[in-house]
């Protein structure tokens, strides 16, 4: 069976701010190039070998899976599923805000305007079983966003509510996930 690598992607404005991004589409920082140039060259080093890279259609992905590849030679298109959430009416507002932490815990809502975590969880499973299945050892890197991090953990491991909800990597993390 295949893994997957998966990295967020490096910092932007609204991170520093300490914002929701969401689907907003945020450029990267000039510290965000260079944390995406850094990985780039960290998965170099430690022998990190990937069939592809797969990443969002969002700007901060765009950049960061465009350095790594540049670095490291891998191949990379965009994945449209690796989207992040749409965090509706909750996106430009603060990450740490008591509503939107009890919002998170809410799996049915939709965020008024936004997608549910439920919806997100769906796209993203059904994406990960399509990489599972295909033939061979295949190692892709996925280059997404902090909610598509939550889910693409809780498809290799189990967690509550709350874990799920606190779960969180920083900028340009790697984290690798084994199928079998």
């Amino acid at each position: 069976m295949g893994s997957i690598y998966f990295v967020r992607h490096g910092e932007t404005v609204w991170n520093v701010e300490n914002k929701v991004c969401g689907a907003t589409d945020i450029e990267l920082t000039e510290r965000g190039h260079q944390q995406a140039a850094d990985t780039g060259k960290r998965i170099l080093e430690e022998g990190i070998q990937a069939d592809e890279i797969l990443y969002s259609p969002l700007v901060r992905a765009v950049e960061t899976a465009r350095h790594i590849s540049e670095i490291t030679g891998i191949p990379a298109r965009v994945e449209p599923r690796l989207i992040e959430q749409c965090f509706g009416k909750w996106e430009g507002t603060p990450r740490d805000g008591q509503e939107f932490r009890k919002a998170k815990g809410e799996f049915c809502c939709r965020y008024d305007g936004g997608e549910s975590m439920l919806q997100l969880a769906q796209r993203i499973y059904n994406l990960l079983d399509e990489l599972k299945a295909e033939p061979g050892d295949k190692t892709y890197i996925l280059v997404a966003h902090n909610g598509i991090s939550r889910v693409v953990h809780s498809y290799f491991y189990d967690m509550t509510n709350e874990e799920y909800a606190s779960f969180g990597v920083e900028n340009c993390a790697v984290l690798r996930y084994d199928f079998s």
